[in-house]
């Protein structure tokens, strides 16, 4: 499998043990966290629809359900949150297409700064 999209071991020794479905914990064991996080993560990162995920990841629809499923019963945002508590601050992104400027970040002349026509 293509490094670019998989977790560093060290990645992965941060989460597995917070992941439904892992070994000795209560309920159904999962046949490969790891690979259904990386699935996860390549779909993302690549902005494609889960069909058509790469197969080495398996069906697509049973890795869509299965995101959902972890979804509904909070264990993505339990994840999310353990992470954010040691965040790594290295580095931080804005992405502009969430940021608004004001209307003089812009160039605009206002107030009495206005030319005349």
């Amino acid at each position: 499998m293509g490094k670019r999209y998989a977790l560093r071991e060290d990645q992965w020794d941060r989460i597995k043990e917070l992941l439904p479905g892992r070994e000795g914990h209560v309920g159904g064991t999962s046949k490969d966290n790891r690979l259904f996080v990386e699935a996860v993560i390549y779909r993302y990162r690549a902005g494609i629809p889960w069909r058509d995920l790469p197969q080495r990841f398996g069906n697509g629809k049973t890795i869509h359900r299965r995101h959902r499923r972890w979804s509904k019963n909070g264990a993505w945002e339990r994840l999310f949150k353990h992470l954010a508590e040691d965040a790594d601050n290295e580095y931080a992104m804005i992405d502009g297409t969430i940021v608004r400027a004001h209307q003089h970040a812009a160039g605009a002349l206002g107030g009495d700064k206005k030319k005349s026509v």
